[in-house]
């Protein structure tokens, strides 16, 4: 299960993390971001230990959104040695989200 991450504890879990980080920037009300869910969850169980992969609501935390310049959602960025590295933008498939992940680990 992906944890959720907001703007109090952006910078510890993703920042900092000594592992690469995937974070779905999604909100509830969106439909492709409620169809990519099971995907993330599955991708935070397969990468256990390897890479991290967290959640953020944006509608609940606007001042991290609004800091990576997230304009439409589901959007995702790679996080690596605590800066963006990749951003996929959609419901990708999970190859590709896999892919991202694995050039960074």
């Amino acid at each position: 299960m992906a944890t959720e991450v907001n703007d109090v504890n952006f910078d510890t879990e993703v920042i900092n993390s000594d592992l690469p980080v995937l974070v779905d920037f999604w909100a509830p009300w969106c439909g492709p971001c409620r169809a990519l869910a099971p995907v993330i969850d599955q991708l935070a169980e397969e990468y256990s230990g390897k890479a991290k992969i967290v959640k953020l609501n944006t509608d609940d935390n606007p001042n991290i959104a609004v800091q990576f310049r997230i304009n439409s959602i589901p959007t995702m960025i790679l996080f690596k040695d605590k800066k963006p590295v990749d951003m996929l933008v959609g419901a990708l498939s999970k190859e590709k989200i896999q892919e991202a992940i694995d050039k960074l680990i």
